[in-house]
């Protein structure tokens, strides 16, 4: 970080901000002009910048550096590469994850994942444990349905993802899932991220609807930082004052994730619409952005889903929106 110092500030108010610095472990560089000093801190601590402003003849303090280091693009400038089974997240081909939003019944998810499975998706993605805004909402399947749709995914060669809660549904997860999903309303949940780093499972972090993309990397350095460096950033929607759409889909945050952090970028257009009309065109321009994967709801009978129907694509509209995006996907260097 640089130190601005003001323009009439004494020399030991100069002094006084070194020995500071040095104190929080920083090397000091001071260039002393006609008007101003400025004191450049180099090191990898941590220091609120707050604390420095509010020194006697500071100026302002401008950071330099992110907040993240191991999420940061420049600690693998070449992009992280997730690995499971014969799948790859964040290499060349586009991912696709699809399924119910909530997991009701084994002949639900038996047709849903023949469904997918038959357009060639990797991932079968359903919801057991359902955090819904009211309580008389149904909560999900629980254990019992973790375990259907490991036996189905199995059925028709799918890997799975479904969002954990709360830590100790840790070894149940670990049991039926391969990617663990992070929900927006737990990103922010540093308890269960700090238990989750300790894991060797791929997680999939989804942006909160009111995080920033530097609050978001800062939740998936809270999962590096313990040991676990297979984080999938999961853009699903920002809450903005625009009402006609569930969320505001940040489609922007596509590339600037991809410029600020090395981790791979999958896109929910489900959740970022809450419309199935909607989904075909934000997930054709996540593909066109830059994403390495779409998380996308599908449903046999959308009109009777315990949840989240409305954003929900019928079968044959995911077939198409497939055709589509395989013709996209080669524009943008990707395959799918």
């Amino acid at each position: 970080m640089i130190v601005v110092m003001q323009e009439n500030a004494t020399e030991d108010q100069i002094t006084n901000v070194v020995d500071r610095l040095v104190s929080l472990g920083f090397d000091i560089h001071r260039s002393t002009g006609e008007r101003y000093t400025l004191l450049g801190a180099v090191g990898a601590q941590i220091a609120d910048q707050r604390d420095l402003e509010l020194l006697d003849g500071v100026r302002e303090v401008v950071r330099i550096s992110a907040p993240y280091k191991l999420a940061s693009r420049a600690f693998r400038p070449e992009g992280t590469k997730i690995k499971i089974k014969d799948v790859v997240i964040g290499g060349e081909q586009v991912i696709m994850m699809a399924g119910p939003c909530t997991l009701e019944n084994r002949e639900q998810i038996e047709a849903v994942a023949a469904s997918v499975a038959s357009q060639g998706v990797q991932v079968m993605r359903g919801g057991a444990f359902k955090p819904r805004t009211s309580p008389y909402s149904f909560q999900g399947l629980g254990e019992p349905g973790l375990k259907m749709m490991r036996e189905v995914a199995d059925k028709h060669g799918l890997l799975t993802v479904s969002e954990i809660m709360e830590s100790p549904q840790i070894p149940m997860f670990i049991k039926y899932v391969d990617i663990l999903q992070i929900g927006a309303r737990n990103m922010q949940n540093f308890n269960l991220l700090k238990d989750l780093s300790k894991l060797n499972k791929p997680i999939l972090l989804k942006r909160g609807p009111a995080a920033t993309i530097e609050e978001t990397l800062l939740s998936a350095e809270y999962l590096m930082s313990g040991g676990n460096h297979e984080v999938i950033i999961c853009e699903r929607g920002i809450k903005t004052f625009e009402t006609y759409t569930r969320n505001t889909l940040d489609i922007s945050a596509i590339p600037v994730i991809k410029k600020l952090s090395h981790l791979p970028v999958v896109v929910d257009p489900s959740h970022g619409t809450g419309r199935r009309d909607k989904v075909p065109p934000m997930a054709r321009a996540a593909v066109a952005a830059g994403a390495d994967g779409l998380l996308i709801e599908v449903h046999n009978e959308p009109e009777r889903a315990l949840c989240d129907g409305a954003q929900s694509l019928l079968p044959e509209q995911f077939e198409k929106l497939m055709v589509q995006l395989r013709m996209i996907a080669p524009a943008v260097e990707r395959k799918m």
